[in-house]
């Protein structure tokens, strides 16, 4: 049996056995510690089927916009990591650069002669 058929066949597994439990939880006829057991289960019931959940939507083909802004099929690769944030935008050529930690320098306007206070 394949890698993913046995998956497949532990998701289903897993999923009908927590059905089951929320069943059994939901009727209210169980002891406290039945109860705190059957739940205990579910948990890990529902943590198994929550990674395989996981897992398969790693293989699903992801939607990728190539380098003209069209969007295109790209397979998953599991080897790599997952795509990195855009970089920013180049700024534009009348924006002088400086440094996103320190405030930009701002120049105090000229002062006339004339208008000075002492």
């Amino acid at each position: 049996m394949t890698k993913a058929k046995k998956n497949e066949a532990g998701f289903e597994k897993d999923l009908e056995g927590l059905e089951g439990i929320v069943t059994a939880l939901e009727e209210g006829g169980l002891s406290l510690d039945d109860a705190l057991k059957q739940f205990e289960e579910g948990i890990k019931l529902a943590r198994r089927c929550e990674k395989a959940l996981t897992d398969a939507e790693k293989r699903i083909e992801m939607l990728t916009k190539n380098a003209e802004g069209e969007v295109e099929a790209k397979p998953f690769d599991e080897s790599a990591e997952p795509p990195a944030k855009p970089a920013p935008a180049p700024r534009a050529a009348s924006a002088p650069p400086h440094d996103l930690d320190e405030p930009p320098i701002v120049e105090p306007p000229e002062e006339d002669e004339d208008e000075l206070l002492f």
